[in-house]
């Protein structure tokens, strides 16, 4: 069987395309997960400020021009 017999090369071909595949497949599955996690991640952080913003309004602390103050009245 000669390296340029029609049946080889197709067979290489064939073996090409298939672990081609395999490889896509394997980096769309690893780019759904990193997707799926930063998606959670982006809905914990949203939470998370929600929840802060909710305890300073609590603490009567209100955020004016990137500092922190306390309403008058309350704190010390």
């Amino acid at each position: 069987m000669s390296e340029t017999d029609p049946k080889s090369v197709q067979d290489l071909t064939a073996v090409v395309q298939t672990l081609l595949q395999q490889m896509q497949d394997k980096f769309q599955t690893m780019s759904d997960q990193i997707i799926g996690r930063i998606d959670e991640m982006s809905t914990r952080i949203d939470d998370l400020e929600k929840n802060i913003a909710d305890l300073m309004t609590q603490a009567g602390v209100e955020e004016t021009e990137g500092e922190n103050t306390v309403k008058e009245g309350q704190g010390s």
